[in-house]
């Protein structure tokens, strides 16, 4: 049974909190959620690329992982952007492989590199597993948009 720990945004709450198996449409359901806070958060210049990184995140997961049981996490980083961690039990690390232009799989921590600003994997705080983990960082705006007043339009 999935559990959703916290609900998703009515405001812009800084931390969302889900554990449960995923399975083929789980990563659908959390990109929607994923969205749902960067929408909330003024980030939809990272969704993209967030969704996609989460994507791979979650794919791992159902492809590696005994039992398909992870947590999820989404943080809003305070010099603004998102932070995304996907916790299992399995102390297997993964690593980043670049195969063969026909493989089928293993590129999903190259895409996760490419798509991100920072990513990583440390062990669960509790000993037991891993979490990895990924930032993408939101772009300064211009000091037009910092002061309220529209962007000068770009030719």
């Amino acid at each position: 049974m999935n559990h959703v720990i916290s609900t998703p945004p009515v405001s812009a709450d800084p931390t969302y909190h889900a554990d449960f198996a995923v399975g083929e449409h789980s990563a659908r359901h959390l990109r929607r959620i994923l969205r749902l806070y960067l929408t909330a958060w003024r980030l939809l210049g990272v969704a993209d690329a967030a969704e996609l990184a989460l994507t791979e995140l979650i794919a791992n997961v159902v492809r590696h992982v005994p039992g398909r049981r992870c947590q999820t996490f989404i943080f809003l980083l305070p010099a603004g952007g998102v932070r995304v961690e996907v916790a299992d039990g399995c102390p297997k690390v993964p690593s980043m492989v670049v195969g063969d232009e026909l493989d089928e799989g293993g590129r999903g921590l190259v895409l996760v590199d490419a798509l991100t600003d920072r990513w990583g994997v440390e062990p669960r705080r509790d000993g037991c597993g891993k979490t990895v983990w990924f930032e993408c960082l939101a772009a300064k705006a211009p000091l037009s948009d910092r002061n309220g007043a529209p962007p000068a339009p770009r030719p």
